[in-house]
């Protein structure tokens, strides 16, 4: 009779199926059965109406661009999302956001080392961005217009030029009938196309944040390719590139090197940079000055404000040395000068040893490998005995001997302020090195001492 009467909740597992603990919505008589007509409808969430109005702001950014207008949250997200091939024309001048140049030159760019930029991405784009464009620049076939439409909008943010190449015209083969091949040598010869390069006047005075110039007259990897005259400096370019300069108001640092500047051409660049505003370096290394372009240099060491030169690798003797040494004698703002790899001798050795005896100003000079001898070390130690503001001297590859050795030791021993002199491979005695280094290490001992102290007296 209890067995007749067992309810469900208490009937053994199988009998009844406990229903009211089952997950309701797996009932069918409960399950939803109405089909929605719309085969993408789905349970999201519908986006926001301002993200909606964003989303079509970065779509049309091209044709209506929005962006003081948005308040900072809804700017970020427009940034973040408006592509890197928009054009120019619409974002130069109107996006300042360090984040979206980023994602510019990051994709267009492998490497992209922002810190040589003073870490400003935007710089680097537009300074890179003009770059590209001068260095694939074909004269009589690139288009100025295509480079002066770029210039209103790259203007404030170009500070730097590196140029490593600038190509030559395209040189077409010659054409001459079957009956005029006796006359084509002549012809030809007579017939040579325009060998100019790019032409910086077109540019040059319109930059005018423009601080470095850095130029190399050729053509990079031209590999089977390569001709003489791919790498030719002409008189034209150099004109050309003098009167540039001079309308460049605020330059301050030129590097034209391995472009074959002789003396002609140097005259002519120099002649347009005497009495510049704002100049403070010149690089002219890697060229083939000699005598007469030395002169024409030490022409613009005081009539500029020169504070570093560098005409390493050149063709200087030693009567250009001595132009050069004058007008040192004479320059109240040169810190550095390096003339290694020219063929100064004794004689220009001599001239620039003496000169610093009256100098004042200059810091660091570098005579590496100029073919000097005793003559030269007995020179520079009298120097080194008058001159108390030279920290670094460079003497290395020459030949001093040890007789050399000896006097440049006896001239240090009187010197408290040289930090730095590299005699290597001079052929100086193992003595005299030593002693000229001890008294290196005590003067810079000094300068420890004195920089300790003026940080304590600051504090």
């Amino acid at each position: 009779m209890a067995a007749a009467t067992m309810s469900k909740d208490n009937a053994p597992a199988g009998i009844y199926p406990p229903i009211a603990k089952l997950n309701p919505a797996a009932d069918p008589r409960r399950m939803r059965r109405i089909i929605a007509e719309d085969p993408e409808w789905s349970l999201a969430v519908v986006p926001l109406l301002t993200n909606l109005c964003l989303q079509h702001i970065v779509k049309h950014f091209e044709e209506k661009p929005i962006l003081d207008e948005l308040v900072p949250d809804q700017k970020a997200f427009v940034l973040e999302k408006l592509p890197p091939s928009l054009p120019l024309s619409v974002t130069a001048n109107l996006i300042s956001d360090e984040g979206y140049w980023k994602r510019c030159c990051e994709g267009r760019w492998a490497v992209s080392d922002v810190s040589e930029y003073s870490h400003s991405w935007k710089r680097m784009f537009f300074e890179r961005h003009l770059e590209n464009i001068i260095e694939l620049f074909i004269p009589d076939v690139t288009d100025p217009k295509a480079l002066l439409d770029v210039v209103p909008l790259c203007q404030n943010y170009v500070r730097r030029l590196k140029i490593s190449q600038l190509l030559p015209p395209i040189k077409e083969p010659p054409k001459f009938e079957e009956d005029d091949a006796s006359d084509s040598a002549s012809d030809v010869g007579n017939d040579r196309p325009s060998m100019d390069h790019f032409d910086f006047r077109i540019l040059l005075d319109k930059l005018t944040n423009l601080e470095e110039l850095q130029l190399v007259y050729g053509v990079k990897g031209c590999g089977m390719n390569f001709e003489w005259n791919l790498f030719e400096f002409t008189f034209r370019d150099c004109e050309f590139l003098a009167k540039a300069l001079k309308s460049c108001k605020s330059l301050k640092v030129l590097r034209i090197n391995r472009s074959k500047v002789d003396d002609e051409k140097c005259r002519m660049l120099l002649r347009y940079l005497l009495d510049h505003p704002s100049l403070l370096e010149l690089d002219l290394s890697h060229n083939l000055i000699g005598d007469r372009g030395a002169r024409a240099i030490g022409k613009l060491l005081n009539r500029s404000r020169l504070e570093r030169l560098d005409i390493y690798d050149n063709q200087i003797r030693g009567s250009g040395a001595q132009a050069l040494a004058h007008a040192l004698s004479k320059n109240t703002s040169l810190l550095f000068l390096n003339l290694r790899l020219n063929r100064l001798g004794d004689e220009g050795g001599q001239a620039v040893a003496q000169a610093l005896q009256k100098n004042g100003t200059l810091q660091n000079l570098n005579l590496g490998a100029n073919e000097l001898t005793e003559p030269t070390a007995t020179a520079m130690s009298h120097a080194l005995v008058q001159n108390s503001t030279l920290r670094s001297l460079n003497l290395s590859c020459n030949r001093l001997g040890v007789d050399g050795g000896k006097v440049l030791e006896e001239g240090m021993s009187h010197n408290s302020s040289l930090l730095e002199c590299d005699i290597r491979l001079t052929d100086v005695g193992l003595e005299s090195e030593y002693c000229i280094g001890q008294v290196l290490r005590t003067n810079q001992a000094k300068v420890r001492r004195k920089r300790t102290q003026a940080v304590a007296a600051s504090r």
